[in-house]
Parts: structure tokens; C-alpha cells; sequence
């Protein structure tokens, strides 16, 4: 018969085991982060300079030129896809969450997940259907419109299972005051919970900066600067994907730098949410 002893030595054995266990699953969840940014630095850090934001591309032969147009574009047409699909998407998680009963929500339901499931491709040519076509020109108003489809089923789902995880005292609390239940919604559960809705909203903003198809079929792209947005308008990964199919040697490290800096943008704003609401906790603490 063992000693207590024994089976406290043999208890501690396996938690020390599961602490490494847990170690390695998060140093292998993070690992393919650190070496798709550390790739991307190593191929593009040599075109990493202040031309490549400040200038637009250069005729071939020329050396030189940056992606400052595709920048600002992918800047106006992600931020014009968030106007558009963040208030309806916010709206629809609150109403899933808080009145997530009876036919629309379950119709609501499936079309969410079904807009989650459908291919970038195909929001494309849906766009291209819908605005190009009618309107006989490519422009940054059809992609916006196709990003903000890509950005509206996530900041629908991610809104409905964040108020749900919110216990229920909150809410009886609200309505005990005597608040009516739309200000106990607004003022309690979403104003007292940004910090948390505000990681789905990123998480969807992420995703379609980085779509190129959508794109392709819709702003097109363009080798000059422009802030029209009925005009075809450059994209970093529209033009990153046309600089890395290119068969120049210059083009091809643009690329590179292009995507770097485009995943650099997206981690950025990850981050800059993340300190901006963690100051916002410590001063309410």
C-alpha cells in the first residue's frame, strides 16, 4: 500500500507533466505567428524604407517606388466596409444575444453561418454582379461593400457569444433600477463590455484586409493615387499579389515588404486595442 507520500509525489509528477503539456500546445499554437513574421522580415526588410510609403510604383526598369497608394486605398476601403458592416453586425449580436428567440433569430442564425461559410470568391463575383456591372466601372465603393459582407457574419457571431458569457445578475440588475431594457442593454451590457466586443470587431477587420480576391473583382486596382471612390482603387493585397506573379526581381521583393507590412498593420491594431482598453481597466480599477 502506497505512502501519502508517495501519492502526493506521484500527484505532482502529473500535474508538473500537464503545466508541459499545456507549455508546448501554446508555444506551438504561437509558433507559426513568430516564423511567418520573422519569413516575412527576412524577405522583405530590404525594401523596408521610407520611399516604399511616401512613393508610387515606378515604371519598370526604374528602381524605386513603394505601395503608398495601396496603403491609403486598403486604409478607405476597410474603413468604409466597418461603417458600413460594424453598426448592423453590433445590432444583430445584440438582438441574437438578448431577444435570440422565435423564427427571424433562427433565420438570422443560419444566414450568419451561412455567410460565414461562403468563399471570398464568391462575395467577389457578387460584388461585381451587384455594383460593377450596373454601374459599368470597377470602384472602391463595390469593395468596400464586399469587404464589409466578409467583416458582418463574424461581428455577428463574435457580439452573440460575448453578451451571452455576461451572467444574467447583470441585466436583472439594470431592470430592478427601474432602466428600461433597451438602456440596461445599451448602457450596462454592451457600454460596460466594449473592451471585449471590440477583439470580434478587430478579428473581422483583420480578416478582410487581407482578402484579395473580393477585390480583384470589384476596385480592381490602380497604379496611381487616388481617393475617388467610384474609381477603380490599389489595394495591398491586390498589389501584392500583382507585384508577386510579376517576373521582376524588384516587384517581386516589393511584394514581400507589401506583405510585411501588411501583416505589421493588422498586429498593430491588435495590439493598439488591446493597450488602449487594458489602460482603460487599470484606471477603472
Amino acid at each position: 500500500m502506497r505512502s501519502p507520500e508517495t501519492y502526493f509525489k506521484i500527484r505532482k509528477l502529473k500535474n508538473s507533466l500537464f503545466h508541459l503539456v499545456v507549455l508546448i500546445s501554446a508555444i506551438c499554437v504561437m509558433a507559426p505567428l513568430f516564423i511567418v513574421v520573422a519569413f516575412l522580415l527576412q524577405k522583405g526588410a530590404s525594401g523596408f524604407n521610407l520611399d516604399f510609403f511616401t512613393n508610387i510604383p515606378k515604371p519598370v526598369g526604374e528602381i524605386g517606388g513603394g505601395m503608398k497608394h495601396a496603403i491609403i486605398g486598403t486604409m478607405i476601403m476597410v474603413s468604409l466596409a466597418s461603417l458600413i458592416a460594424i453598426p448592423i453586425g453590433l445590432l444583430g449580436g445584440i438582438f441574437l444575444s438578448e431577444f435570440g428567440k422565435g423564427k427571424i433569430a433562427t433565420l438570422l442564425r443560419f444566414a450568419t453561418d451561412l455567410l460565414t461559410g461562403v468563399p471570398s470568391i464568391v462575395i467577389g463575383i457578387f460584388g461585381y454582379l451587384l455594383v460593377v456591372i450596373p454601374f459599368k466601372s470597377f470602384s472602391a465603393l463595390a469593395g468596400a461593400l464586399s469587404l464589409s459582407l466578409i467583416i458582418l457574419p463574424i461581428v455577428i457571431r463574435s457580439t452573440e457569444e460575448i453578451l451571452k458569457l455576461i451572467p444574467n445578475h447583470y441585466r436583472e440588475a439594470g431592470l430592478a433600477l427601474g432602466l428600461p431594457r433597451w438602456k440596461m442593454i445599451l448602457f450596462i451590457i454592451v457600454k460596460g463590455h466594449l473592451s471585449q466586443l471590440f477583439t470580434g470587431i478587430i478579428l473581422a477587420i483583420s480578416r478582410a484586409a487581407g482578402e484579395t480576391a473580393p477585390l480583384l473583382f470589384t476596385a480592381f486596382g490602380s497604379l496611381y493615387l487616388s481617393y475617388n471612390v467610384k474609381a477603380p482603387m490599389a489595394s495591398l493585397p491586390v498589389q501584392i499579389y500583382n507585384y508577386a506573379i510579376s517576373p521582376y526581381k524588384d516587384w517581386q521583393s516589393q511584394a514581400w515588404t507589401g506583405a510585411f507590412v501588411l501583416i505589421t498593420l493588422v498586429l498593430g491594431l491588435n495590439l493598439f486595442a488591446r493597450t488602449v482598453f487594458g489602460i482603460k481597466k487599470l484606471r477603472r480599477k
